[in-house]
């Protein structure tokens, strides 16, 4: 008898006859066999609700009490699932993420679990209970304070606990029937994808593919943990995220070089105008930023003008910390002397990612004749082994995307996606 880890996503909780759904499939799941720890997220949009709250009361909200009242939402959920799954004749404990021994650092608001120690989860399993935690949250190590884990913070807390439990399988519960080779939102011919490994998942998750969660990815590929994503709307099988041998030994020698396309629409652009082309300008610039705790995606320098001696810097960040930036820059405009800034939040980045480019010539001149063919002008580049991926007008991400997934013939004949919920997470 294995441990599974079933996390469910807001959609999946979203309401009265969501929750009990849930319930029914942990039931199922004990009945067949398993131990079960559940981990779940506010139900429907209730953080987004939360955070409107505190911004009606407080302009800039404390991040202490920011993450006491956030995790109001999850603790909710964990409460009402435990009580449905009593009502169809289950032994069910809710745990908050402090209970469950979730050990973060003490950094609010996107804290990082330093440890988890499990013991009261072990406990209540071991005693035939069914475990449901709170996801998003633990405590940190220093202060003993809540701290809430960023956004896509449930997806962590499960692997975290699955890792610490040796579970056999952490299962990622949402709105649609798994990992697709596009956003089936705004691409009808997206197919499933039936096995992808940590590497490809890790780069669609950070070009902006929202099923699964950046450090979840992270964590999993680091502890070896199998991800089966899945929908908890439907029965079907989903898709497995795995090592890249266990894909490997799935695939046929004509295996797709591409293995989907991602995009993001939360991406903003800074461009620092007139930099002095001499060592360490390019250093000031990006420590300003880095002390002012935002990452950096996409960079570009211009090649400096010689008879200025001058060039640009564009790089792109979220577009929630857009302001932060550009404030901790302009502090820097006298010290560095660059001319000016320019700030450009209509963006959208788009991204093929597939384990086969690396050994496979053309890839990024068919993805940008395919652009080219569709209007899409290209306003930066980056790449990896893996991953091609540009900035657009944010008015052209979906031409991009459906150029993009027609030119690596990545559609299916059938329509496979289906979206039963509202946000996919």
């Amino acid at each position: 008898m294995g441990i599974v880890v079933q996390k469910y996503g807001g959609s999946s909780v979203a309401d009265a006859a969501g929750i009990k759904r849930v319930a029914q499939r942990i039931v199922n799941t004990k009945k067949a066999g398993h131990q079960v720890v559940v981990v779940v997220s506010a139900m429907g949009d209730t953080t987004d609700e939360l955070i409107d709250l505190a911004n009606e009361v407080s302009p800039l909200p404390p991040a202490r009490e920011l993450d006491m009242l956030l995790t109001a939402g999850e603790r909710m959920s964990m409460a009402v699932l435990a009580m449905a799954i009593h009502d169809l004749g289950h032994e069910a404990r809710s745990f908050t993420g402090s209970q469950a021994g979730v050990i973060t650092d003490a950094e609010h608001g996107k804290a990082k679990i330093i440890d988890v120690t499990p013991g009261r989860i072990q406990t209540a399993i071991d005693e035939g209970a069914i475990a449901i935690v709170a996801g998003f949250q633990g405590v940190s190590q220093t202060t003993k304070d809540i701290t809430t884990l960023g956004r896509g913070g449930s997806d962590t807390t499960a692997v975290a606990l699955a890792v610490a439990l040796r579970a056999d399988v952490c299962e990622i519960y949402s709105d649609v029937d798994g990992i697709f080779t596009a956003d089936p939102r705004i691409e009808p011919r997206a197919r499933k994808v039936p096995r992808i490994s940590y590497e490809e998942t890790l780069e669609m998750a950070a070009q902006g593919a929202k099923i699964l969660h950046l450090r979840c990815v992270e964590y999993a590929r680091r502890y070896d943990m199998p991800i089966h994503v899945r929908s908890s709307f439907s029965e079907k099988e989903g898709t497995w995220v795995v090592k890249a041998e266990d894909v490997a030994q799935e695939e046929s020698m004509e295996a797709a070089i591409i293995t989907g396309v991602a995009h993001d629409r939360s991406q903003a652009k800074i461009t620092v105008v007139g930099v002095p082309d001499k060592p360490g300008e390019a250093a000031a610039i990006f420590r300003a930023v880095a002390d002012a705790q935002i990452n950096i995606d996409m960079i570009v320098q211009n090649v400096s003008a010689a008879a200025t001696s001058l060039t640009d810097i564009s790089f792109t960040l979220p577009s929630g910390e857009g302001q932060t930036a550009m404030t901790a820059l302009d502090r820097l405009k006298a010290e560095v002397g660059f001319d000016g800034l320019q700030y450009d939040d209509s963006i959208g980045k788009v991204s093929i990612v597939g384990a086969g480019m690396s050994s496979s010539p053309g890839i990024s001149a068919r993805f940008f004749e395919a652009l080219s063919e569709a209007g899409v002008n290209i306003e930066m580049i980056s790449t990896s082994e893996i991953r091609v991926s540009v900035v657009v007008a944010e008015s052209q991400v979906q031409d991009a995307v459906n150029a993009a997934h027609a030119a690596f013939d990545l559609g299916s004949d059938e329509i496979e996606a289906v979206v039963y919920g509202g946000t996919g997470r």
